[in-house]
């Protein structure tokens, strides 16, 4: 074990220290009533077999991105969107942009643009009395993302 470099502690991101904005219409939010996030690219494969090999081989042919999120249910902002196209039919893309930067960590700063973001579903009402306090959960789609910034490489990484 020659080379044993090992991550410090201290490099690990906290999970809390992260901002959300999005934007509809022109209109940019702070989200900062978010509990969670996370977004996903998916590869679309296909199996294709090879001519003596017992195991097929996997082609990318696309890919598709999702989002998840959980928020304080303090805002209508999506739930308006929701009901707008309910009521028109009329569809709604926005921007969703994650950062996370805890600056006791020496990766530094992230931010992903989500752009292309459409809602699958949203709640619209809700209440629960046995509950403390209300959230509410939303999910959906985008169409792409770019990295506008990224962590840093941590020291042994390499």
């Amino acid at each position: 074990m020659g080379n044993n470099v090992k991550m410090l502690t201290s490099d690990t991101i906290s999970a809390k220290l992260a901002e959300c904005y999005v934007t509809i219409d022109g209109n940019r939010y702070n989200f900062m009533h978010m509990i969670d996030f996370e977004a996903k690219i998916t590869k679309n494969k296909t199996n294709i077999p090879i001519l003596g090999n017992p195991m097929d081989g996997s082609r990318a042919t696309g890919a598709s991105g999702t989002f998840t999120g959980t928020a304080y249910y303090v805002s209508s902002i999506l739930k308006q969107k929701m009901i707008e196209f309910m009521n028109t039919g009329q569809d709604v893309y926005f921007e969703i942009q994650v950062t996370n930067e805890d600056k006791t960590s020496k990766a530094g700063r992230q931010t992903v643009v989500f752009t292309g973001c459409n809602l699958d579903e949203a709640v619209i009402a809700k209440f629960d009395i046995t509950g403390d306090r209300l959230d509410e959960t939303f999910n959906g789609t985008f169409e792409s993302c770019n990295l506008a910034e990224a962590f840093k490489e941590l020291q042994g990484m390499r």
